[in-house]
């Protein structure tokens, strides 16, 4: 039965980690990363459709993003798209695909992603002492219902305490690495 708290408790985890990592992959690092571009949509035939779905993109270079659409008809669209999505870089049309060139960070810049990389790790421990509370109180309630013994709880809460902290490591250096990647000139 504690067993089944774990578990939950550690796919709850988990969730956390992949959407922290998630929401730091859109984050702009100075370096060309196509992942800015996952919540572009562009309106395609009456549909809300990601630009993926409807074109090649590469990245020649490092700052340098490259979108070449299957259907060439889209490709004032795409650009359209982009620019109301407030990336905050122009995109450049050659009539065949877009290019989208990736300024250089300014230093006071870095600084405000760092502080929102920290922000979002930040969130992402509040998210796990919440998770950590809840695996609590339901062991408690197990407890009292007689399902556990007080001393399977005490040992229990050590887990999820021990699970919690193994997990806040990883996020820890999942906000280090991509602060290092920011700073990074």
């Amino acid at each position: 039965m504690r067993n089944q708290v774990h578990d939950l408790l550690q796919e709850k985890m988990e969730k956390t980690l992949n959407v922290l990592k998630d929401e730091l992959n859109h984050i702009r690092a100075g370096r060309a990363n196509p992942l800015i571009l996952d919540k572009v949509r562009v309106e395609y035939y009456g549909a809300e459709t990601p630009i993926k779905q409807l074109a090649s993109i590469s990245v020649p270079e490092p700052r340098i993003i490259q979108i070449q659409p299957y259907d060439g008809s889209i490709l004032k669209d795409i650009e359209k798209a982009i620019q109301i999505a407030d990336l905050g870089i122009n995109p450049s049309n050659d009539g065949k695909v877009i290019r989208l060139i990736i300024p250089m960070l300014t230093e006071e810049r870095r600084k405000d992603l760092v502080k929102t990389v920290k922000k979002l790790g930040e969130d992402s421990k509040v998210a796990l002492r919440n998770e950590r509370r809840d695996a609590i109180d339901h062991l408690k309630k197990m407890e009292k219902g007689k399902e556990i013994s007080e001393d399977e709880l005490t040992s229990a809460e050590k887990e999820v305490q021990k699970m919690i902290d193994e997990q806040v490591v990883k996020i820890d250096a999942v906000i280090a690495k991509k602060s290092e990647e920011i700073m990074e000139v």
